[in-house]
């Protein structure tokens, strides 16, 4: 029947693809309810609440930041980077998506910078999707090294087992990550035709289908509550950190924390939204009207069903799966990250693909150094054009030069994501051994 219940995962996995958006969770749990019918036994465990749990508060508190102007200030802040260096875009272009997505937990704040980055290549004659390629690559990648996201929580849960705590996982993945990603920037440079030589630009241009760029106002204020904001929020990020550090089982200071790192981050994240809110002086209730918050929520769900599906089917066969892969990932650990790099974009979250796999991995007998180096592969999510970060840069670019070409795989952000992918786990398998 493993064969049989394979299929079935696989199927509501395609399902939810061409669904789309909220879809992919939806199908999801469909497919759960197929699995349950045809033998294979679900129980809540199944669904990863924690991680929810981080996705939903740090999602609110990143939506309090929209309320209060942070995000609009952030943005113009990249604005003026980009354009006082725009012969630099490719390369600072995905250092703001990668410190944004470190920063917020996600990879949905990308968005707002897509538009700003588009304009600034189209102004100098530079190839849009060369930046964008690498930036929005970056914004995923981020997602795997921020301290707040739940794909970190999740490999800090899977590896405690191993005596690998929260600092050790930052200490790896974030230097390791930001080198991989300015190497495939150096890639992405080197995509692709001069925009001038594009026959697709050059036939959109002559049908007037390229808009201007827009020139940055001049009268631009920050919100009154834009900058304290942001400074709340940096704080708090400063606080899940230090209470992360002292609580961990690598310095000890505190041996019995009254809670966990997972719930001291939920906490203090939904308390620094109302504590935006109140210094913005506008009504938390905004917070469910803006688009960070709107994006989280379908991410929840997409998380919740996809992990509940997954979990159902790998908890049930365990054994199986194990005998089949223990052999060749005892022999090959590198091999982990392969496994990574392909479920992820099944997958659709950098959380469910870690929570679901990862301590399935432990469970196979993997060494800690592996599987630490091996996570940033979850960051997959550009294998595929369907990603809404990646079909977002693709819709925005007027130009035409970041496009999907004869076959599904033939799009500008499979080469300098590999690339980076690659660099962050052979890094990774060189730092790893000096931490854990």
């Amino acid at each position: 029947m493993i064969w049989f219940h394979l299929l079935v995962v696989l199927l509501f996995i395609i399902v939810g693809a061409r669904l789309g958006g909220i879809g992919i969770g939806l199908a999801g749990a469909a497919g759960v309810i197929v699995l349950a019918a045809t033998g294979v036994p679900t129980s809540s465990e199944h669904v990863p609440w924690d991680v929810i749990g981080i996705i939903m508060s740090v999602i609110c508190t990143v939506a309090a930041l929209q309320v209060a102007g942070s995000m609009d200030h952030l943005v113009h802040l990249t604005e003026l980077l980009l354009r006082k260096h725009p012969r630099q875009i490719v390369f600072l272009a995905p250092f703001v998506t990668f410190l944004m997505s470190v920063m917020c937990g996600t990879g949905h704040t990308a968005y707002s910078v897509i538009p700003v980055i588009v304009d600034v290549s189209k102004e100098h004659g530079i190839r849009p999707s060369r930046p964008l390629s690498i930036a929005v690559v970056a914004s995923q990648v981020g997602v795997a090294a921020s301290p707040i996201s739940a794909a970190m929580v999740a490999l800090v849960i899977a590896l405690e087992p191993l005596g690998v705590g929260y600092l050790a996982c930052l200490a790896v993945v974030i230097p390791t990550t930001f080198i991989g990603l300015a190497v495939g920037a150096v890639v992405a440079a080197r995509q692709g035709s001069d925009l001038k030589d594009d026959p697709v630009y050059r036939e959109r241009l002559d049908k007037g289908l390229v808009r201007p760029s827009a020139a940055i106002a001049d009268d631009y204020r920050p919100a009154r509550s834009a900058v304290p904001s942001l400074l709340i929020f940096l704080a708090a990020l400063v606080l899940v950190v230090a209470y992360a550090t002292v609580t961990s089982q690598e310095v000890g200071i505190i041996s019995n924390p009254p809670m966990s790192s997972t719930l001291a981050i939920m906490t203090i994240m939904l308390t620094t939204a109302a504590v935006i809110c109140l210094m913005a002086r506008r009504p938390t209730a905004s917070i469910a009207s803006q688009d960070t918050f709107r994006a989280g929520m379908t991410a929840t769900i997409c998380v919740m069903g996809l992990a509940w599906l997954g979990n159902a089917f790998v908890e049930h066969y365990e054994e199986t799966i194990s005998a089949a892969l223990s052999g060749p990932l005892q022999a090959l650990p590198w091999l982990a990250a392969v496994f990574f790099y392909f479920a992820a974009p099944l997958m659709f979250s950098h959380a469910a693909t870690t929570k679901a796999f990862m301590p399935l991995m432990v469970s196979l007998g993997l060494p800690a150094v592996a599987l630490l180096a091996s996570y940033p592969a979850v960051a997959n999510y550009y294998l595929l054009p369907n990603y809404p970060t990646t079909v977002a840069a693709m819709e925005m670019d007027d130009t035409g030069s970041t496009r999907v070409g004869g076959n599904v795989f033939a799009h500008p952000f499979v080469l300098p994501g590999t690339v980076s992918i690659v660099i962050c786990v052979i890094l990774g398998f060189l730092l790893a051994p000096l931490v854990v």
